[in-house]
């Protein structure tokens, strides 16, 4: 059977699963656009901007087990899209990006529309394709997507030529693939996990600590096994939230440059430190030479090597897929613990009457009492309204730190965010992709007067696919984390980070077509909630919620200061 690229391309994305598509059409993917008009198995959902065609995917990625996938045309659609590729990118997440290019001939001819996709697209990608044949198509679909979901996944981009789409060639879609300089190690060193069973055991200040690779490789139940076994400490990142239950006494917080007290003061006082799919990185550990300072054994679990004493030189490493390895791990501690030899019950005592005594600081405490609607109280009774099951979607900045604190979260994918490149302006369209892949779920956006504006067009998307998702802005009329570092490193010197001339978002929600409600009193916050998730579950809702201007994140671990280097407040100022 002979197919066109076009076709071709829609058959592939079939035989992977994918049932929905985000994307933009343009001149260089026309043919594909109408080839997805000729069948009803994929869906694609319009976008406004290919930015946000990239962030739906993506979150469609992190809320799902699936890979998510979209599709721009050529030059200015690329380029749009680069930063969607670079925030999926920096935080490990599988994903498709195909593009549409220049035919073959005018390559390098400076034609209308072109620009070279595999260069500029090269640092941000696990991998891309520039596909010349369309006899390559199938099998270059196929790599794509396995070497997306594999090892630690990325996104991977197909850049595919308008004359390749038009194309005809015979089809069939290969079962598998193999790529002689691509075969990432999926089960850990058994020597090595034989090695951090030991250490672990023997441990007298023991720390679990966690990252975005728990949420990747499905992990999460192994996991709350491991902890719950062992009766340790857990923290998790920005990225991991989730990976442990949030509501259990052994999670001891967020750690890190806005983590709690007590999870970076275990961090950096433990003997032996098990780092489990994370990666030591400056937001999470500070300074590496202060964190150097206290002697302590470091286990580290990785799919990739080139993570393992890349900022922090590591005792055990073990390279191999997270959830494999914590099985190993499991299936070795187990027949200890049943036997009695497993953790010292008198040292771990002491430290968790340690960790108790540090805990007891109440680092995340804030005014409850003020007139002024405070941002923490918004996230508070966000989790109370949502029975702490919704999927949050956060954008970048004082906003995403206090959703991070105060939304506590006991399921993995339920938080998803930009950590790695931090990119304003996710929170929206993330929102519209995990409402695609969840349709009956709470889905709701905490997001800031700044960020939102960055793509507030997608309110036309989520209008036009019906997309209820809610909008909590946390509106405090400042660039609120700029404002923050400059409040506390440059003086009071405020520069460009006064949001002047901001619209009337309530006005701007109506005239997209949804509901807008403006709340400027601490009693009105709760009653706006449960109306937006209750009454108005079937429509967007956009929460236009007056803050405190002047409230801070605390914690504070500032740039190149140690882990317990914390500010706790303003009065550390």
């Amino acid at each position: 059977m002979e197919l066109s690229g076009a076709d071709i391309v829609v058959r592939c994305l079939r035989e992977e699963g994918v049932e929905h598509i985000f994307g933009y059409p343009g001149g260089a993917v026309l043919y594909i656009y109408d080839a997805i008009f000729q069948q009803d198995g994929l869906n694609h959902i319009l976008v406004r901007h290919e930015q946000a065609a990239v962030h739906a995917a993506d979150a469609y990625s992190r809320s799902t087990e699936k890979v998510g996938v979209c599709l721009v045309t050529s030059g200015p659609g690329l380029t749009n899209a680069v930063t969607g590729i670079a925030t999926a990118y920096m935080d490990s997440i599988p994903m498709v990006i195909l593009s549409g290019q220049v035919p073959t001939h005018a390559i390098g001819q400076d034609a209308f529309q072109e620009c070279d996709t595999v260069g500029i697209t090269r640092p941000c990608v696990k991998h891309n394709f520039l596909v010349k044949n369309v006899k390559d198509l199938a099998e270059t679909m196929k790599k794509a997507f396995h070497i997306a979901r594999t090892g630690r996944p990325g996104p991977v981009l197909v850049d595919i030529p308008k004359d390749v789409t038009r194309e005809k060639c015979r089809y069939e879609y290969p079962k598998s693939v193999q790529m002689r300089s691509y075969n990432p190690v999926v089960k850990g060193h058994q020597g090595q996990i034989k090695k951090a069973m030991q250490l672990l055991l023997q441990a007298q200040r023991p720390m679990i600590y966690t990252g975005g690779g728990v949420i990747l490789a499905n992990a999460a139940p192994e996991l709350n096994r491991l902890v719950d076994l062992l009766g340790y400490p857990c923290t998790n990142t920005l990225m991991g939230l989730g990976g442990y239950r949030a509501s259990d006494p052994k999670f001891v917080g967020m750690l890190g440059m806005h983590g709690t007290y007590e999870a970076n003061m275990a961090m950096q006082h433990c003997d032996v430190l098990i780092a489990v799919g994370a990666r030591f990185d400056d937001r999470v550990i500070g300074n590496p030479k202060h964190f150097a300072q206290n002697p302590r054994k470091i286990i580290h679990v990785d799919v990739d090597p080139s993570s393992i004493s890349k900022r922090v030189k590591v005792d055990v490493p073990i390279v191999g897929d997270v959830r494999e390895t914590l099985l190993d791990l499991i299936a070795l501690i187990e027949p200890q613990v049943s036997a009695g030899d497993g953790p010292d019950k008198a040292a771990l005592s002491a430290w968790w009457a340690q960790i108790e005594q540090w805990r007891s600081r109440d680092c995340l405490s804030y005014d409850r009492s003020s007139d002024v609607i405070k941002p923490q109280f918004v996230v508070e009774k966000l989790w109370e309204v949502t029975g702490g099951d919704a999927f949050i979607t956060s954008d970048v900045g004082q906003h995403q730190m206090w959703a991070a604190q105060f939304y506590r979260f006991d399921k993995p994918r339920r938080w998803i965010n930009s950590g790695g490149l931090g990119t304003m302006g996710v929170g929206l369209p993330y929102a519209m992709g995990v409402k695609m892949a969840h349709p009956d779920a709470q889905v709701a956006c905490v997001t800031g007067e700044g960020s939102i504006q960055m793509c507030i067009q997608e309110l036309s998307t989520c209008k036009q696919y019906h997309l209820p998702v809610k909008v909590v802005n946390l509106n405090n009329g400042y660039l609120g984390m700029v404002r923050q570092w400059q409040q506390i490193e440059y003086g009071n010197r405020y520069s460009e980070s006064y949001m002047d001339a901001l619209p009337d978002f309530v006005r701007l929600a109506e005239a997209y077509g949804h509901i807008g409600v403006r709340i400027d009193k601490p009693a009105d916050v709760e009653p706006a909630l449960r109306e937006a998730f209750g009454k108005h579950r079937d429509r967007l809702v956009f929460l236009d919620i007056i803050t405190d201007a002047k409230e801070n994140v605390w914690p504070m671990v500032q740039g190149g200061k140690g882990l317990t280097e914390m500010l706790l407040s303003s009065e550390d100022l």
